[in-house]
């Protein structure tokens, strides 16, 4: 049975991805070569090559104005911002852009990207690069917002992220990309799971309450 810790999931759900579909490609600062900020996407380059897995400048407009128009254009991009914070730079993107495309064009038009970030506060990030904004895209029309909490659920929640034709923020907690000695049993590596699905993950036997 395969372990992986929290950031290992985020690149083995994307190669994955990648190997299934070759109308995935990935595009952010630092996400080629580097392997990502957090280093959690060490090897893509290497596997995948520069056409797909593509570092970019730092601009966040750019980013995601690139990856809108691949996907209305036939591709399945992964657009990393690298932390949460900075969607605020981009924001119209999100808000009346990629959220709204499917309706304003009566269907005729679809975003399906996916739009990862790392999200959260308490690693010393400092104050810009801390703040949890999941509530800012739950309040846009449109958009469906990801934020899983297990290795399990990351390669799961993000495979189908990837393959919905809806644009998708998937929110990755910070803390847990620090947590590097931290595995997960993996029941299976090919792994897929449906969003807008309840998950049960544990079971309550018994409630109580204080009077």
């Amino acid at each position: 049975m395969a372990q992986l810790t929290y950031r290992e999931a985020v690149a083995a759900a994307i190669a994955q991805e990648m190997e299934r579909d070759e109308t995935v490609a990935f595009i952010g600062e630092d996400v080629a070569k580097a392997g990502g900020v957090f280093k959690a996407t060490v090897g893509l380059f290497d596997k995948f090559g520069p056409k797909r897995v593509i570092d970019t400048p730092i601009s966040e407009q750019a980013i995601l104005g690139a990856a809108m128009g691949a996907a209305m254009t036939g591709m399945r991009p992964i657009a990393e911002i690298m932390f949460s914070d900075f969607l605020a730079v981009c924001w119209d993107f999100v808000a009346n852009e990629m959220s709204k495309s499917r309706y304003m064009s009566d269907g005729q038009l679809k975003c399906p990207l996916v739009v990862r970030t790392g999200n959260g506060g308490g690693s010393r990030f400092g104050a810009q690069h801390s703040q949890s904004i999941e509530n800012w895209a739950m309040a846009i029309p449109g958009i469906k917002v990801v934020a899983p909490s297990t290795p399990a659920d990351v390669k799961g929640l993000l495979a189908a992220s990837i393959r919905d034709n809806d644009p998708v923020i998937f929110f990755l907690s910070t803390n847990h990309y620090m947590l590097l000695k931290v595995k997960f049993q993996m029941v299976s590596m090919s792994i897929h799971l449906e969003l807008l699905k309840l998950y049960v993950k544990v079971k309550m036997q018994q409630l109580s309450h204080l009077h």
